[in-house]
């Protein structure tokens, strides 16, 4: 589990858990041990998902990148963006193959759900952004592993642009068509599945990602961390959602989940690792993410980058406001770790208004809060940050890596 791991305190990471929203916190000091009798596979065994990575997936990619294939593959590519589109011509037969393949839902894929899920994400659509962007996002720099691979790796060194392809994912993912042939969803997976295993085979070439991972027989991108990235977005914003008050019926929790589910199969996750619950995927979360959070260098740089990218759009606030409700969101802890400087003004403002602008929205209270304002415009600043992809109201492609960070 890593050096880190060890040294965290039990009192620590259970303070860190409840600040997150996330139940169960297990003992870091203790291996993996979560059953796969709660996964969809329900096949009650245990495994290490550090110890898995991508056997389909993998050797296609370095025997692309090592015939100089992957610039012809990036260009034929931006054709390809819709889940209903044609593959483009001219593609390694290897390659057209492995989407022949791949590039479907999984048999047990529910439509029903997903279009349930797609209307809840359409409701939600606000708090979503808000819990994805300036939640979500800022707790991945204090995932030591993501944070040193996407430090060290191509998109590392141009934030900006690593960004806007992140914001595709989860646009994508939240579009009312995701899943529909007019969608975006499934090719934006398939790419960012190919995107990780050229990672996969790139990172271990650079000796400054050597020198400071700890990923078990320096292979990134496991199925491991995977599930550390769902339960940074999914499990985090599912219980947030839930400590706000906000009105979800046991259906529109099941599609939600779902539509996760079907997104981690499509990433490459096996299905013994996919929680079949909200209760089992927060019981998953005490192995998968709580326990590995801590701060480094490389996540600190990223953190400051992300907060100044969406300070450079007007939000209606302060950056010090913007800051604070990061740490809101995560905690004092990792506000701490990422040496967020403190606004104790606006502190007692979000502390008052949130929960107030929560609850006049969601038909909770008929009183309107005084900061109605303040809030609606910054979340729907934060929103359409999200919705331009970071950059522009146009596609961001998603593009396969042919190196690391430059000058590594």
């Amino acid at each position: 589990m890593g050096k880190r791991m060890q040294n965290l305190s039990r009192r620590g990471v259970l303070t860190l858990g409840a600040a997150l929203g996330l139940a169960g916190v297990a003992d870091p000091s203790k291996a993996w041990a979560w059953s796969s009798a709660g996964s969809i596979a329900a096949t009650d065994t245990v495994t290490d998902p550090w110890g898995v990575w991508d056997d389909a997936t993998d050797p296609l990619l370095a025997s692309l990148l090592q015939n100089g294939q992957i610039p012809a593959v990036n260009t034929a590519f931006e054709s390809w963006v819709n889940n209903g589109d044609a593959f483009p011509a001219g593609l390694p037969a290897a390659l057209t193959t492995w989407m022949q393949t791949h590039n479907r839902l999984p048999s047990w894929a529910d439509q029903t759900k997903l279009d349930r899920a797609a209307q809840f994400n359409k409701r939600m659509s606000m708090y979503l952004f808000l819990l994805y962007g300036l939640g979500s996002g800022i707790m991945s720099t204090v995932i030591p592993r993501e944070a040193r691979n996407v430090y060290w790796s191509e998109g590392g060194a141009v934030m900006k642009s690593r960004a806007a392809k992140t914001f595709t994912y989860g646009y994508d993912l939240s579009a009312i068509d995701a899943f529909k042939p007019t969608g975006h969803f499934v090719v934006t997976s398939n790419k960012t599945r190919l995107t990780h295993a050229a990672v996969r085979h790139l990172l271990p070439q650079s000796s400054h990602w050597r020198a400071v991972t700890d990923d078990q027989d320096f292979i990134p991108i496991s199925n491991g961390d995977i599930l550390i990235t769902f339960h940074s977005l999914g499990t985090f914003v599912h219980g947030k959602l839930k400590s706000w008050g906000i009105r979800m019926s046991a259906a529109e929790e099941e599609a939600f989940l779902h539509m996760w589910q079907v997104a981690l199969h499509l990433l490459g996750v096996r299905d013994d690792f996919i929680p079949a619950s909200w209760a089992a995927a927060k019981a998953q979360s005490a192995y998968a993410l709580t326990p590995l959070m801590a701060p480094t260098p490389e996540g600190i740089d990223l953190a400051d980058i992300l907060l100044n990218l969406t300070s450079a759009v007007d939000l209606g606030v302060t950056r010090g406001f913007q800051r604070e409700f990061a740490r809101y969101l995560l905690g004092d802890k990792v506000g701490d770790w990422l040496k967020l400087p403190r606004d104790y003004a606006s502190r007692t403002v979000i502390e008052v208004g949130w929960p107030a602008y929560v609850a006049f929205r969601e038909g909770l209270s008929p009183i309107i809060p005084t900061t109605f304002s303040l809030f609606d415009r910054f979340i729907r600043g934060l929103a359409m940050l999200f919705l331009n992809n970071g950059t522009s109201p146009t596609y961001t492609p998603i593009t396969i890596p042919t190196g690391n960070r430059a000058g590594t």
